[in-house]
């Protein structure tokens, strides 16, 4: 459980989900890994992690891979926009 709450309380995972959200299209790792000023290699390991927990997922486009948002990654989302909101 710990693990679970942790990757929400940093900073690079919580900014993926939600550029994620504000661009309802999927979208490649490397532009979001430029988004959130982190290394591909970094975004790839955090969106794993974010696979694993069923809140984005990879669709294959040739050899690309797309990153979508799950439903339950869209509440992550929210739940972190409004969080964001409460303390500004």
């Amino acid at each position: 459980m710990k693990e679970n709450f942790d990757i929400f309380f940093r900073r690079k995972p919580a900014l993926m989900l939600v550029a994620l959200k504000k661009i309802s299209r999927a979208r490649y790792g490397s532009l979001l890994a430029k988004e959130v000023d982190c290394t591909y290699s970094h975004a790839v390991k955090i969106l794993q992690s974010l696979e694993e927990l069923g809140l984005v997922v990879f669709e294959k486009k040739g050899r690309t891979k797309l990153i979508k948002l799950t439903k339950r990654g869209m509440e992550v989302a929210n739940n972190i926009e409004n969080i964001k909101q409460t303390l500004s």
